[in-house]
């Protein structure tokens, strides 16, 4: 039983002199605020006496940076933390539908290939899937300059919190607008200008979004559709000769589509139609 109280005795000591020298320390401490902090603890070993046994209590004392052990670096990092950046490429992944849709020229190559497919009377081949996959890898390569603009420009330095984040839109957006700017005729510009009764701006860079987008839509469709009419244009000719050649041999009831489409197709081939699209295409945004 003394043996018993003696133990409990010791560790109730133990735990109060514990306690008792950390309140001490931090009342201590001065107060500092610094980016780097260092805070180094070690243990003193004090021996004490409690109910006649001997026992080593440790001591907590503070140590310079030099401390061999017990060293602590706190370190305030300055860069966005990761719920910042995550919250972010959230709101990025969320609005990336309509950026690839209206604000690169994915909707230009993929009306081009849609009329092609018509052109030739394949209602499903090639499927939509590889249509949007083929457009998709298309724009990436076009657009592969600007991207990397607006990465060293906009996102790099936000992520190294060199740029606040208003300035890094602002820069990060500058590549986007110039490519728009270069591929959007005047005319669809000031339809917007008229439309929203806007006054014209003083220079091309202070033209708004809101204005600019829907403007440089407008010029992707046009081109897109001079692109397809130039593209119906031999497959009509090939639809019209079969159908005079049909009604001269009395062929009533024979579909004209059936017999032009390998005539179509193997135009298309001869030609190397898809070499030729996707080169006036990619062309098309040369600077």
């Amino acid at each position: 039983m003394r043996r018993l109280l003696a133990l409990l005795t010791l560790v109730i000591g133990l735990l109060g002199a514990g306690l008792l020298a950390g309140a001490a320390q931090a009342s201590a401490a001065p107060m500092t605020t610094a980016k780097h902090s260092t805070v180094a603890v070690t243990a003193i070993e004090q021996p004490t006496t409690l109910g006649g046994l001997s026992s080593v209590v440790p001591k907590l004392a503070p140590t310079g940076p030099e401390g061999p052990k017990g060293t602590v670096n706190v370190d305030i990092n300055p860069k966005p933390s990761t719920s910042v950046s995550i919250l972010v490429l959230l709101t990025l992944l969320s609005v990336a539908p309509s950026i690839l849709l209206l604000m690169t020229c994915f909707t230009k190559i993929f009306v081009v290939l849609s009329l092609t497919r018509n052109a030739l009377g394949l209602s499903g081949v090639p499927p939509n899937q590889v249509l949007a996959g083929l457009s998709l890898f298309l724009s990436l390569f076009i657009m592969s300059p600007v991207v990397k603009k607006v990465n060293d420009q906009g996102v790099q330095p936000y992520l190294k919190n060199t740029k606040s984040q208003s300035l890094a839109f602002k820069d990060g957006m500058a590549p986007i607008r110039d490519f728009m700017l270069q591929h959007t005729r005047t005319e669809e510009i000031a339809l917007m200008l008229r439309a929203g009764k806007l006054p014209n701006p003083p220079t091309p860079d202070k033209l708004e979004l809101t204005t600019l987008i829907p403007a440089f839509v407008l010029s992707e469709l046009r081109s897109a559709m001079i692109i397809g009419f130039v593209v119906y244009i031999p497959f009509l000719i090939i639809d019209m000769v079969v159908s005079s050649s049909l009604m001269s041999l009395g062929m009533m009831m024979l579909p004209p589509v059936s017999v032009s489409l390998p005539f179509k197709l193997l135009l298309f081939v001869l030609v190397d139609g898809w070499g030729l699209i996707i080169n006036a295409l990619v062309t098309s945004y040369a600077t």
